[in-house]
């Protein structure tokens, strides 16, 4: 009779452990908003743009009005929508700030980062140092990139894939990818 006991807890507890991760799992996939595509756009003379039609869609309507701009790994922008921007700011706030690598990283990644909402009409303004920073001029291109989209100016993205063989790009994949997809984050 124990050992029945025993097992119907046993049961029970393996239940829950995996409605919790079942909930874990869809609330995850609820609180991250991922991105698909890339789309073109034009800088007017004050530095906006309209956020293309196909993100848009993407993005969860509450979602829509509040983002965070900063530079780019590369010579491009970086724009999160909030939602995607708290968990990163809360993990680098709580680097150790006694370790000078953390100072630099920090200065350089949140310095100039600012939170902006389009305008009545829909603009997304970018800040005249960070449109320096990525050599925009007029035509740029918006790039997914996961949790966040990338704003490239047009012909440096061009070059950017024009400079990357067929064969160097299979060579990256097959480096990064051969450790497997994982699924938790």
């Amino acid at each position: 009779m124990e050992k029945l006991k025993k097992q119907n807890i046993d049961k029970e507890v393996g239940k829950s452990v995996i409605l919790c991760q079942l909930i874990i799992f869809f609330h995850k996939s609820l609180i991250m908003t991922g991105f698909l595509g890339e789309f073109e756009a034009t800088l007017d003379a004050k530095g906006r743009f309209l956020l293309p039609a196909g993100f848009k869609k993407q993005l969860p309507e509450q979602d829509e009005a509040k983002f965070v701009i900063n530079r780019g790994f590369e010579k491009c922008l970086a724009l999160y929508p909030i939602k995607n921007w708290e968990p990163l700011f809360e993990r680098i706030s709580t680097l150790n700030d006694f370790d000078p690598k953390v100072r630099e990283f920090r200065r350089y990644f949140l310095n100039g980062a600012i939170m902006i909402e389009p305008d009545s009409a829909g603009r997304i303004l970018i800040p005249a140092n960070l449109k320096i920073h990525a050599g925009l001029e007029k035509d740029i291109v918006l790039v997914a990139a996961v949790n966040k989209l990338e704003i490239w100016d047009s012909n440096k993205y061009k070059q950017l894939f024009d400079s990357f063989s067929p064969e160097a790009f299979s060579g990256l994949a097959n480096e990064v990818m051969a450790g497997g997809i994982k699924l938790d984050a």
